[in-house]
């Protein structure tokens, strides 16, 4: 039983409050075995769904975190899966019948049994191909939380006049927030930022060499940036980014409503 159900069945009389209070205590923590507790209450009490970060645990382990996830949820994000795991974990989503939304450049996954698309709307943007993969994770993380995502690449101030039509389409799509990921200096965080009347994400990613190598040149120039509006999340955190992104949509279109 969701939890709406029991807050429903609460306020029709079908069932007590200590019942109601058992059903909702169901929707807590969920312990696996003795090497996970899995918050399966999360996306209830904060809009943001569980999220498991799959880079340094056993494939077994991510295995029944998964299908333990899903007996109380309906969905669920795997992210950074090894490499060596990837093919195995998709024969397994597969096997165990649930679907599968995957990324460009990626190995993170939104495995579920359904989804909603009643949140808000999304616009995500690249400066160059090298920050796709960390993009899609964020474009996946706002499609578990409802949100629907207009994402254009490789438009960064190398060619800046890429940018315009892209923001123009966003502002025509009345897009509620923009992720920008760019690695190098990051720029183009600041740029759009400066063009638009919504709040931007700043998404600094590890694309970049010498001076400033692996992010650090972009976060930095994107927390120093003059443009206000712009908020920015760590290195190459496309689950931040998506999840901070797709809260502010989905109360902008609760507002809207």
């Amino acid at each position: 039983m969701e939890i709406h159900d029991v807050l429903e069945s609460l306020r029709d009389g079908k069932i007590s409050v200590p019942k109601a209070r058992k059903l909702l205590s169901l929707y807590s923590i969920e312990k696996i075995e003795e090497f996970a507790q899995i918050d399966v209450g999360r996306k209830y009490r904060k809009g943001i769904p569980e999220v498991i970060f799959a880079e340094r645990k056993q494939l077994d382990e991510v295995k029944k975190i998964v299908q333990k996830t899903l007996v109380k949820s309906d969905f669920v994000l795997v992210s950074r899966i090894p490499k060596q795991d990837y093919k195995k974990m998709l024969v397994f989503v597969k096997r165990n019948k649930f679907k599968i939304k995957s990324g460009k450049n990626t190995t993170t996954l939104l495995i579920y049994k359904k989804l909603k698309n009643t949140g808000g709307k999304i616009g995500i943007i690249t400066a160059g191909t090298s920050d796709i993969g960390i993009a899609e994770e964020a474009r996946l993380t706002c499609e578990a939380m409802s949100c629907s995502c207009i994402c254009t690449y490789d438009v960064g101030i190398a060619g800046m006049h890429r940018m315009f039509p892209v923001i123009k389409k966003f502002i025509q799509e009345d897009v509620d927030v923009i992720i920008v990921a760019a690695g190098m200096e990051g720029a183009l965080a600041s740029v759009v930022s400066s063009l638009v009347d919504v709040p931007v994400i700043g998404l600094p990613t590890s694309v970049g060499y010498g001076y400033g190598e692996k992010g650090v040149a972009a976060l930095a120039s994107m927390l120093q940036s003059c443009s206000l509006g712009l908020s920015v999340v760590n290195i190459d955190n496309g689950i931040g980014a998506g999840a901070v992104a797709a809260n502010i949509a989905n109360r902008a279109k609760a507002a809207r409503n």
